[in-house]
C-alpha cells in the first residue's frame, strides 16, 4: 500500500468537514422566535423598576423588572415571598398586547393585560388571579 493513502484520506477528510462548515453558512429563512415567544412589542409604560405581584386569596413578593424604556423584553428578579412558583421567574416579554411573565426555562408564568397605569391583571397558566402593581 502506497505511503500516500494516509495523507489522501486525511485530505479528504479535512475538505469534507471545510464544506459542511460553509453548508451552515448558506442564506435561508430568518430564524424563528422560540416556541411560545410571540412577535414583542413595546409595552404601555416604562416597566423597569420595583413591581408587587400578588395572587388573589394567596401571598405577594415584590419584582424588580429591567429593560431599557420600549423594549418589548427584559428580566425580572423575585424577591422572596412570591404565589405559587413565582419564585422561579426570570423573564418579561410583551407580546400581542400582554405582559408575559417567564421562567428560568422560558415558560409562561402568566399574562397580564394592562387595567390602568402602573396596574396590570391577568391569570397564572395554573389559573390563579394575578394582579402587578406599582
Amino acid at each position: 500500500m502506497p505511503r500516500t493513502t494516509p495523507f489522501l484520506a486525511l485530505a479528504v477528510a479535512a475538505a469534507l468537514l471545510a464544506l459542511t462548515g460553509c453548508a451552515s453558512e448558506r442564506p435561508g429563512p430568518a430564524p424563528t422566535a422560540a416556541p411560545g415567544v410571540g412577535a414583542l412589542s413595546a409595552p404601555p409604560e416604562p416597566m423597569a423598576g420595583r413591581w408587587l405581584l400578588a395572587g388573589a386569596g394567596s401571598s405577594q413578593c415584590n419584582m424588580t423588572f429591567a429593560g431599557s424604556d420600549g423594549a418589548g423584553e427584559g428580566t425580572i428578579a423575585p424577591e422572596g415571598g412570591c404565589p405559587a412558583n413565582f419564585f422561579t421567574s426570570r423573564r418579561w416579554t410583551f407580546e400581542a398586547g400582554s405582559l408575559v411573565i417567564r421562567d428560568h426555562t422560558g415558560a409562561a408564568l402568566a399574562q397580564l393585560a394592562q387595567a390602568g397605569p402602573g396596574r396590570f391583571e391577568g391569570k397564572a397558566t395554573a389559573g390563579l388571579q394575578m394582579t402587578l402593581t406599582r
